[in-house]
């Protein structure tokens, strides 16, 4: 039971998940510093409710061998993939429904040069209501 849960899992997260090779531009993350590898995770949108991840991975020449990995704040692995390939953008349909409010690790590792970057994803959902009262003359 436990395996099918996590092979659920698994399909969960990499829906619509597709890898193209592209020539991209240095990235770097959101705060301005540059990773050890050249590496962008950006939040890219909603689908149906569950958010959409894309992630950007601009590599030098001889950095073209790449393990991706997304883990939960237990430690399970949800998903694992080998990638050759210098430049390529992938993108992750997270399952909120299945997942909740977990924090997810992405995990990018160099396996030429041993370098690892690591994203964490933490989403909370809040209710806002706003009301406003004006003097009309």
């Amino acid at each position: 039971m436990k395996k099918i849960f996590r092979n659920s899992r698994i399909i969960a997260v990499s829906f619509l998940t597709f890898f193209s090779a592209t020539a991209a531009s240095q990235a770097s993350d959101s705060s301005g510093i540059k990773p050890a590898i050249a590496s962008e995770l950006k939040f890219a949108g909603m689908i149906q409710n569950d958010p959409l991840f894309e992630l950007r991975i601009t590599g030098a020449p001889g950095q073209d061998d790449y393990i991706i990995s997304i883990t939960d704040n237990q430690g399970n692995n949800l998903y694992r993939e080998n990638i050759k390939a210098e430049n390529f953008t992938k993108k992750f349909l997270l399952n909120t429904g299945e997942l909740g409010d977990e924090t997810l690790t992405f995990e990018i590792i160099s396996r030429k040069t041993r370098q690892v970057v690591r994203y964490e994803v933490s989403s909370k959902d809040r209710y806002v209501n706003e009301t406003t009262v004006n003097l009309v003359k």
